[in-house]
């Protein structure tokens, strides 16, 4: 998911450099969304390996 917001985010900074400034615009926020969203699960994937840790021990 990371892959995609790095991807959106070269399209939007190509599409501004252009002058498409609402291409721009909507890639930017999709790549902010993916990488909220990816950030999030990162998150969740850390507290689930911690407490499968503490889980075992």
């Amino acid at each position: 998911m990371l892959k995609w917001a790095l991807i959106f985010l070269v399209i939007s900074l190509i599409s501004g450099f252009l002058g498409f400034s609402g291409v721009s615009a909507a890639t930017a926020s999709i790549a902010k969304v993916l990488f909220f969203i990816a950030i999030v699960v990162f998150l969740i994937f850390v507290v689930l390996a911690f407490a499968a840790g503490n889980a075992i021990l």
